[in-house]
């Protein structure tokens, strides 16, 4: 059978690439708004949702065209191959995904929201309400997942000293760094295969960040990350005046080498 669906509407928030994407809304710390279609009675539909904490969206993943039916989820880390329905992953023979998400208001047809694991200008096909006495089931068992949760979920934290740096540069550039890190060190932080990350001395480690390098030691015994540092990837010569600028970025670098 065939089905056609049509968006409701999209997300519009800060993140863009699939790299910023939380691996679950529950580990994000992020927000945006879900602005509906006009025209379409949706004022109508989305009367009683307020007063609700939480919604269901089913939205679509639109920048993914393939799937397999054997993937290997960032938590194994390549250690196991798991049934494509017995996980999350975003490549699927429908690319369907289904979001649990914080409410916060609704103004007109727009919805905000709070910690999600979509991206800007994410399709939405539907909106439905959480509802606690039939939506959380918190003693199920979880399959394969303990088995690999306590072997490879980082902690990740912020020394003091790239605090500052990492409000300046999401202030400049609408990049949250913090983000960043935290999907992509959280679970198998040392992974090289998959991450630009390099292991520099001792328990100091790197990884790349579109532009930036942020740095970053490891407390193996307690499984906890801390960023350090951060700096441009852009050497002098890079950032002599009138050289080329491919992503239009380099006057912010330059200001930051002189903070």
């Amino acid at each position: 059978m065939e089905f056609n669906f049509n968006s409701i509407g999209r997300v519009i928030c800060d993140q863009n690439y699939r790299y910023e994407a939380p691996r679950q809304g529950v580990f994000a710390d992020n927000s945006g708004y879900i602005q509906l279609l006009p025209k379409s009675n949706f004022e109508q539909a989305l009367e009683d949702l307020q007063g609700f904490d939480r919604i269901w969206v089913l939205y679509l993943f639109h920048l993914n065209s393939s799937w397999k039916p054997k993937v290997s989820p960032p938590v194994t880390g390549d250690k196991k191959k798991i049934g494509l329905f017995a996980t999350r992953s975003p490549h699927r023979p429908n690319p369907i995904g289904l979001s649990c998400v914080e409410l916060l208001k609704i103004e007109g047809l727009r919805i905000y929201i709070r910690n999600f694991d979509m991206l800007n200008k994410t399709p939405v096909i539907d909106i439905k309400p959480y509802i606690p006495m039939s939506d959380s089931f918190p003693a199920s068992a979880t399959g394969w997942l303990p088995e690999f949760i306590a072997e490879n979920t980082w902690k990740v934290e912020t020394a003091l000293e790239i605090e500052d740096k990492l409000k300046w540069v999401q202030n400049k550039t609408g990049l949250d760094i913090l983000n960043f890190c935290s999907i992509q060190l959280s679970e198998n932080p040392f992974d090289t295969s998959k991450k630009r990350v390099s292991p520099l001395s001792g328990d100091r480690y790197s990884i790349g960040y579109r532009t930036w390098t942020i740095f970053f030691t490891a407390d193996k015994q307690n499984r906890i990350i801390y960023l350090r540092d951060i700096k441009s990837n852009y050497s002098e010569c890079d950032l002599v005046p009138g050289s080329e600028d491919q992503y239009g970025d380099k006057d912010i670098h330059r200001a930051f080498n002189i903070l």
